[in-house]
């Protein structure tokens, strides 16, 4: 990783990067000598992060507190770095929301559609963009195991790590042809905060062990430029595996919504029975 600058430009932006694996991922890009732009909505967080980063790895960084939820945040971004010399770009900032469907707010499920498929296919775009037209570039977008098959009580979710993943690997080949990079990163349940403080769901229930996001990090940087798409961890690609290639759909699925449901709280469970009109 330490050509990085070289290959690609002299900045990486990640989204998401005031924990988990953004947080990760800007540790591992600040050692191999790329200047950072941290994007997240906390800015006292992100200002520390970028002050333990410079005096660690000798780097510059540019703290972005920005809402990605709010109407103009993409553009906002892409102002705000135009000056820089930007050659790789990571969109990992995500959401979720757990349980049944119909029990789950509406506004909150739209919040996921956007922050897990729109901003990252706006940023794919229009940095993707800018890359082709000087031949040189990375983008790596970030699914989940959740997104190989159809997964119930985690549903619109899946469905937006899917989108992701499906988006990320035909531009893979679309981008290869004009010097662009694009991975996409699948890991399954990762030990983040958002994991660990997740509402109506206990990922530790599943039986699958959590992912390091320093795992994460480095197996997607592992293999950017060499591949399109990488699972991370040997549990999470034999789901993926089986979600894909060696279950009829309704058998993966009926299995996705099993484990999912054995790791909900009980007052989540609850709102997945019938309910019985008079």
């Amino acid at each position: 990783m330490n050509n990085l600058p070289q290959r690609y430009g002299e900045y990486a932006v990640v989204t998401g990067a005031s924990s988990g694996i953004g947080e990760q991922f800007a540790h591992q890009l600040a050692a191999s000598g790329l200047h950072l732009v941290l994007v997240a909505r906390g800015k006292d967080r992100l200002d520390a992060l970028g002050k333990e980063l410079t005096s660690r790895y000798r780097i510059r960084t540019e703290s972005v507190a920005v809402d990605l939820f709010a109407d103009g945040a993409v553009d906002e971004l892409l102002r705000r770095t135009e000056h820089l010399d930007v050659g790789m770009v990571i969109p990992n900032a995500g959401n979720f929301v757990a349980g049944a469907f119909l029990h789950n707010d509406l506004a909150a499920e739209l919040d996921v559609l956007k922050l897990n498929t729109s901003v990252p296919m706006q940023l794919a775009h229009e940095y993707g963009r800018r890359f082709a037209d000087r031949g040189r570039g990375a983008i790596i977008l970030v699914s989940s195991t959740v997104g190989a098959a159809p997964a119930p009580y985690l549903a619109n979710y899946g469905a937006a790590k899917a989108y992701i993943l499906s988006l990320g690997q035909a531009l893979n080949l679309e981008y290869r042809k004009l010097g662009v990079d694009l991975l996409v990163v699948t890991p399954g349940p990762t030990a983040t905060p958002a994991v660990a403080n997740a509402d109506g769901i206990d990922f530790r229930r599943l039986p699958v062990p959590m992912s390091a996001p320093e795992k994460v990090a480095r197996v997607a940087l592992r293999n950017l430029g060499r591949r399109g798409h990488v699972v991370v961890g040997t549990p999470n690609k034999f789901m993926d595996l089986m979600g894909k290639f060696l279950m009829p759909r309704p058998v993966s699925t009926k299995v996705y919504g099993w484990l999912i449901f054995r790791a909900l709280d009980e007052d989540n469970r609850v709102l997945t029975r019938p309910v019985r009109g008079a």
